[in-house]
């Protein structure tokens, strides 16, 4: 039987990689000070109606969303900042240290048609730094996700930059937007033109070419900033220069959630093609309040799992094979005890270690230890149980020594 469409199994052979990228980004996140936080699979549907916003695809067509059995409308989460502010509003974590910093590994949920890179329910590695407005922090979340692309050396990735502006700059700029728009407003797309009515920067959304051509002379949110916003702007961008991480700066970049304000970021691969977006974010400096909080600037990004995966894997780069610390054959039935309790003592040394359960012979038990990337095989049969003392081979070299079973697990122990 197969799995729900948009869904998949992730099978132990993909495993090691989909791990390498969870590693790197923790470790990325551990050194500036991220903790971890997990939010329910489910929030109430009214928290994404607020805060992504009813005109965004996702409220209007990607959310799964039920009526539990008491009458409660609730919805798989579709993305992870809106869960996690939320969090942050209930749990009072306004009366912590400013900012609060916080990393997420996050299953996501959006009813969409199912390609490379894109599924109904993936992964998603996220980070949220809730409290502070100064434009560094933008510049932090920047380039932590561009370290770990680095990191893990994911091929041909782009910066796309721009700018959302705020309560002040943005309601003049729709109106200058919306006269454009009924300019050309037939010619666009049939979603298009829904999307100029619900909200107009929407718009720019749209992968339809020739609405892309249309637009090209359309008015840009990131050349009319009030002061304020400008200033942010050139602050982010003076950081980014600092770094010397390159960038473009793009005002057709809206992003597909209401919530921005000011810096939007998104990294590009083009190994991925059309569906080239591997990560992005960007300042949310009102959704705190707008779920109900005290107002508390903020800003993040969320990279999906398996576009990261994706885009490795289009380069040609795998993880080392995985591989146990100690494979130990099993030779006669009456060494078996002596085995188990090898393989007790060692894991609680955390020094990873296997036997053979198939009943296989000498070489088949070699064999398995090969195919189980073992470094060290021990061999211990009625022989070794006669003369006390089991032999140890180095599965690199070839060598092999014999080792008083008596003091098996400290030898071992010490070769790692």
């Amino acid at each position: 039987m197969q799995g729900p469409k948009g869904t998949y199994d992730v099978l132990p052979a993909a495993q090691a990689l989909r791990e390498q990228v969870i590693d790197v980004a923790a470790a990325i996140f551990r050194t500036a000070a991220y903790e971890h936080i997990n939010t329910p699979a489910f929030e109430d549907t009214e928290l994404f109606v607020r805060g992504v916003g009813t005109s965004s695809d996702i409220v209007r067509k990607e959310m799964y969303s039920f009526e539990d059995k008491g009458g409660r409308s609730l919805t798989l989460k579709p993305e992870g900042t809106a869960p996690v502010v939320r969090a942050y509003v209930q749990h009072g974590m306004h009366k912590l240290p400013q900012p609060v910093k916080l990393w997420y590994l996050e299953r996501m949920y959006r009813f969409e048609r199912p390609q490379a890179g894109r599924y109904r329910e993936h992964y998603q590695l996220g980070a949220e730094a809730i409290g502070s407005g100064d434009a560094a922090l933008d510049a932090e979340m920047i380039m932590m996700l561009s370290q770990l692309y680095e990191v893990l050396g994911v091929p041909d990735v782009e910066l796309r930059l721009s700018s959302m502006g705020d309560r002040e700059c943005r309601p003049p700029y729709l109106e200058r937007l919306k006269l454009y728009l009924e300019g050309v407003g037939d010619a666009l797309c049939r979603d298009c033109q829904e999307r100029a009515k619900l909200n107009p920067l929407r718009v720019f959304d749209c992968k339809n070419e020739n609405c892309i051509s249309l637009l090209g002379e359309a008015p840009k949110l990131v050349d009319n900033l009030c002061p304020s916003c400008q200033k942010h702007f050139d602050e982010v961008r003076g950081y980014l220069d600092l770094f010397r991480r390159s960038y473009r700066v793009d005002g057709t970049l809206v992003r597909g959630f209401d919530y921005y304000t000011r810096t939007t970021f998104e990294y590009e691969c083009a190994r991925l093609g059309a569906q080239k977006g591997i990560g992005g974010g960007g300042r949310y400096d009102n959704l705190v309040e707008e779920i109900g909080g005290q107002p508390a600037p903020a800003t993040g990004f969320g990279t999906g799992l398996e576009r990261i995966v994706l885009a490795l894997e289009s380069a040609g780069i795998t993880p080392a094979p995985p591989g146990i610390d100690v494979f130990i054959m099993v030779l006669a039935e009456e060494a078996r005890p002596r085995v188990m309790q090898a393989l007790h003592r060692l894991r609680g040394l955390g020094i990873s270690a296997d036997t053979d359960y198939a009943g296989r012979k000498a070489k088949g038990q070699m064999k398995q230890a090969n195919r189980l990337n073992a470094r060290f095989a021990v061999i211990i049969g009625e022989d070794e149980l006669a003369s006390g003392a089991a032999t140890v081979r180095d599965m690199g070299s070839g060598e092999q020594e014999s080792v008083a079973l008596d003091g098996l697990e400290q030898n071992l122990s010490e070769r790692f």
